[in-house]
C-alpha cells in the first residue's frame, strides 16, 4: 500500500470509530465530536477507560496494535458495565463491532472510577496474557530477539544448537513491513508449518538510529536476500512474493563493508588487495585431503585432540581421506602426527557456475575482485557491470531496468551510470568450504540487516540424546558473549550466583514482612 492508501485507510478507521462510539463519549461526559478527531480521540478514549495516555502510541505500533485493539475494545465495554465473559467474546469475535450495538441499542451507564481488576478469574488471566504479549512483542521487535543457529556455516565460532540473543538496537531496529501477523512468530507457525502472516497490506518501513555501524568481521543476522526465489544459483530465477521482514533469517560474518573492493585468493579474503585479518575468536575452516601411512584413524584423537567434529569422508583411494571442516591450527597439529604422510588444503581451480554473478570464471577459493556498493556512490553501467548490480537496481532499490538496442534504460531513461540508494555488505561463513553465502547469491542490502548476536543463553549438542542431559548441554557456552577479544568465557556460574543472592534476599524480605 502507498502512503496515500494508508492515509485513506486511516481516515476510514476514524469514521468507523466515530460512528460506533460517539454516544459512549457523551455518556462518559465528553463531547461527541471528540470521537471523530484523529489521534485526539484515542487520547480521550484512554481517559474514558482510565488507562494511561501513552497507550495511544501502542495503537500505532505494527503487530502490537493488533493486540491493543482487542484490549481497548474490552476495556471500553468494561467502562460501561459490560464485563461478562460473553461481552468479551462478542467484542473479539465481531472485531469490535459489538460496541456499535452497545452504542445505539443499549442504555448503558458509564463507570467513572471503575476497578481496573477484572471481575472474573478468566478475564484477569486473559488481560495479564495480553499485556505480557504486548511487552514481549515490543522487546522482540525493537530491542532483542532470540535466535537459533541452524547450520554449520559458522561452525566452531557459533555451533549448531547455540541459542542466541540478537540485539536490534546495535545497528538500529527496523519497523515491520508486515501489518498483520502473529506476534513473536517469524514466517511460519511452529509444528503446523503454515504462514504466520498476511502478505497484504504492507507498511512503509524505516530503521531507527543504531549505536554503531556494521564493521568488518562483525557477525550479523540478516534476512536472506534470495529467499524470494526458488533456486538461488539459477540465473533465471522464478520469483516468490515474500515480505522483506518475513524472509529467512541467516547469520554470517561480514567480511566486506560498503566501498570495499573484495577478492578471494586461494581461500583467503582480501580487501583492497590486503589480506583480511580475522579476530582470534574466528575459527576459519577449510577442507583438507589427508593421506595416512595405512594406520587407522582414531576417532577419539580426531574429535577430542584435534577438535574436528565435521564429516571425514573416504575419497575412494587407499588411505586417503577428506576432512571437510578443519582449522589451520588443527591442520598444523595433524601434520606433526607420525602416521600422516601428507595433508593438503583443497583449493578450487575450476570454474563454478553457482558463483555470483554466474557469468565469471570464479569459484569458492578464487573469486573477484568485486566492488561492494556504498550509498551515494556511482558506478559505470554497461553490459559487463550489469550482472553484478541488476538485482540491486530492480529488486532492492525498486527501479525499472531495460536493455534496448544495446542501451540501458533505468526508469525509462538512458543510463550510463547508477548511484546507489543504500549500503551493501558481503557476508561469509567461517566454514569456507561448507557455507552458502555471498559468494553464491551476492550482496546483502542494509535494509535486510536484522541485528547483532551478542549473547549465547543456551547451547545443546544436536548429535547427543537427552538420555544424558549433562553431556548434551554445552555448559562452557552458556551465558557467553559472541563478540569481543580473546576466547569466549561462560558467565553461567556468575548468573547462578546472582540468582541465589536474589532468592536469598527475597526469602529474608518475605520472612521479615511476615514477622512484622
Amino acid at each position: 500500500m502507498t502512503l496515500l492508501q494508508w492515509f485513506i485507510f486511516f481516515l476510514v478507521l476514524q469514521i468507523v470509530h466515530y460512528l460506533g462510539t460517539w454516544k459512549l463519549y457523551e455518556k462518559a461526559g465528553r463531547k461527541s465530536w471528540e470521537a471523530g478527531v484523529p489521534i485526539y480521540n484515542a487520547i480521550v478514549l484512554m481517559k474514558i477507560i482510565n488507562r494511561p495516555t501513552w497507550w495511544t502510541a501502542l495503537l500505532f505500533v505494527p503487530i502490537v496494535n493488533l493486540i491493543m485493539f482487542i484490549v481497548v475494545w474490552v476495556e471500553t465495554l468494561r467502562s460501561f458495565s459490560k464485563n461478562t465473559t460473553k461481552d468479551t467474546l462478542l467484542s473479539v469475535i465481531t472485531l469490535g463491532l459489538y460496541i456499535y450495538y452497545i452504542n445505539y441499542f443499549e442504555n448503558v451507564a458509564y463507570i467513572r472510577d471503575r476497578s481496573l481488576v477484572a471481575a472474573t478469574k478468566t478475564g484477569d488471566t486473559i488481560s495479564s496474557a495480553l499485556y505480557a504479549i504486548v511487552v514481549a512483542t515490543l522487546v522482540h521487535t525493537y530491542v532483542i530477539q532470540p535466535f537459533n543457529i541452524p547450520s554449520s556455516s559458522l561452525e566452531k565460532t557459533l555451533l549448531i544448537g547455540d541459542f542466541l540473543f540478537v540485539s536490534k538496537y546495535n545497528y538500529g531496529a527496523r519497523t515491520p513491513e508486515t501489518a498483520i501477523a502473529l506476534p513473536m512468530v517469524h514466517d511460519s507457525i511452529l509444528f503446523v508449518g503454515t504462514k504466520s502472516y498476511l502478505s497484504w497490506p504492507q507498511l512503509p518501513s524505516f530503521r531507527f538510529p543504531g549505536l554503531q555501524e556494521i564493521k568488518r568481521n562483525d557477525i550479523v543476522v540478516f534476512n536472506w536476500p534470495l529467499d524470494t526465489v526458488y533456486k538461488f544459483h539459477d540465473p533465471l530465477q522464478r520469483h516468490i512474493d515474500k515480505p522483506l521482514d518475513k524472509r529467512t533469517n541467516y547469520v554470517k560474518r561480514c567480511v566486506g563493508v560498503p566501498g570495499d573492493n573484495l577478492s578471494i585468493k586461494n581461500g583467503d579474503v582480501y580487501i583492497d588487495n590486503k589480506k583480511l585479518i580475522f579476530p582470534e575468536r574466528a575459527k576459519l575452516q577449510y577442507s583438507y585431503t589427508v593421506v595416512t601411512d595405512g594406520s587407522a584413524l582414531d576417532p577419539k584423537y580426531i574429535t577430542e585432540d584435534l577438535q574436528i567434529t565435521d564429516r571425514i569422508l573416504a575419497t575412494g583411494r587407499s588411505n586417503e581421506y577428506l576432512f571437510t571442516a578443519v582449522t589451520e591450527k588443527s591442520a598444523e597439529r595433524l601434520r606433526k602426527n607420525p602416521f600422516i604422510k601428507s595433508i593438503v588444503k583443497n583449493n578450487s581451480t575450476k570454474t563454478d557456475p553457482r558463483m555470483f554473478p554466474h557469468n565469471q570464471t570464479w569459484n569458492q577459493d578464487n573469486f573477484g575482485p568485486i566492488y561492494i556498493p556504498k550509498e551515494g556512490k556511482t558506478v559505470l553501467l554497461n553490459k559487463e557491470m550489469l550482472p553484478f548490480y541488476r538485482r540491486l537496481i530492480t529488486e532492492y532499490e525498486h527501479n525499472t531496468l531495460e536493455e534496448k538496442g544495446g542501451q540501458i534504460f533505468v526508469n525509462g531513461k538512458p543510463a550510463i551510470n547508477y548511484t546507489f540508494q543504500q549500503d551493501y555488505y558481503w557476508m561469509m561463513g567461517d566454514n569456507h568450504h561448507n557455507s552458502e553465502d555471498s559468494r553464491f547469491w551476492g550482496f546483502v542490502p542494509y535494509d535486510h540487516v536484522v541485528g547483532k548476536p551478542v549473547f549465547i543463553w543456551w547451547s545443546i549438542d544436536p548429535n547427543l540424546t537427552w538420555s544424558s542431559p549433562i553431556k548434551k548441554i554445552r555448559w562452557n557456552r552458556l551465558f557467553s558473549t559472541v563478540g569481543g577479544n580473546g576466547q569466549p568465557v561462560s558467565y553461567f556460574k556468575y548468573f547462578l550466583l546472582l540468582l541465589a543472592i536474589w532468592f536469598g534476599v527475597d526469602y529474608f524480605r518475605q520472612k521479615r514482612i511476615k514477622n512484622d
